[in-house]
């Protein structure tokens, strides 16, 4: 299963809710408060986004967090890679030599390709998507046909 870790996800939780802020220094307790997540937690995203140039920290009695660019602006592979750096599926996907079965496997093209299609879809959603409601229903492309040789599970 691909999966990106908890603070990813709340790094997007975060980014929302600074993004129906409307560019306005929200404090990182009341983000706390609004997305139900710890004070350190939220702190802590908070600091590797800001680390990242997503958000600006700003001090003083009105200070506290707000995003850096418009919402259009930030994709969500740029949260991901702030969180998690590199987009990559595999250890070979980031560079050449990281992997011990890398001088017997064939794959290292092909796993780069899907990298490259994962990350591309990323790059193609914004944090304004992120923040649109959806339909309860998954899109599925219907554009494509079945590969004959592939058994459903």
């Amino acid at each position: 299963m691909l999966r990106i870790s908890k603070l990813t996800d709340y790094a997007t939780v975060l980014m929302a809710a600074l993004a129906r802020q409307q560019r306005q220094c929200v404090p990182a307790s009341e983000l706390a408060e609004r997305t139900r997540l710890e004070v350190p937690t939220v702190a802590k995203v908070l600091k590797t986004l800001a680390r990242a140039g997503l958000v600006t920290s700003v001090r003083g009695v009105n200070g506290g967090y707000r995003l850096n660019a418009p919402t259009n602006d930030i994709s969500v592979a740029a949260i991901v890679r702030a969180m998690e750096g590199p987009i990559a599926l595999t250890e070979c996907g980031l560079e050449p030599g990281l992997c011990s079965h890398e001088p017997n496997c064939h794959l290292r093209g092909n796993w780069q390709r899907i990298g490259m299609a994962v990350e591309a879809a990323l790059e193609a959603l914004s944090l304004a998507d992120l923040i649109r409601p959806t339909s309860p229903r998954i899109a599925i492309r219907t554009d494509v046909e079945p590969r004959a040789d592939v058994k459903p599970i």
